[in-house]
């Protein structure tokens, strides 16, 4: 099996403050799907969420804020599973609870050097 990561993320329509009733039925959405992943014993690192700010290094030492508020999507967190394929990786992911308010999810196999 290979290592995929999923990268999770959110467009501003998706990212809307919610009640807490709707945060805690999302929580559990995003608390079933990993666990069913992790039950197949294909969960490699359940990951984390992301904060929303942060700092961009770039060539010639120079350093930004980042990620930037005016860009449509911006990267919520990340997830590692096991998969034999980019395709099977992928009908994973297709049951990532982000999906649902808009989101997408990036999938990559890691390579190993």
């Amino acid at each position: 099996m290979k290592d995929f990561l999923f990268l999770f993320r959110n467009t501003e329509a998706g990212s809307t403050h919610s009640s807490p009733e709707e945060m805690q039925a999302i929580t559990q959405k995003w608390i079933d799907w990993i666990s069913g992943i992790a039950a197949q014993n294909k969960l490699t690192d359940r990951g984390n969420r992301l904060a929303h700010e942060g700092k961009v290094v770039r060539p010639n030492n120079i350093i930004t804020d980042g990620p930037y508020t005016e860009i449509k999507e911006l990267i919520g967190g990340y997830t590692i599973v096991k998969a034999e394929s980019l395709e099977e990786a992928a009908e994973i992911a297709k049951g990532c609870p982000g999906l649902l308010s808009g989101g997408n999810v990036e999938v990559r196999e890691i390579s190993v050097l």
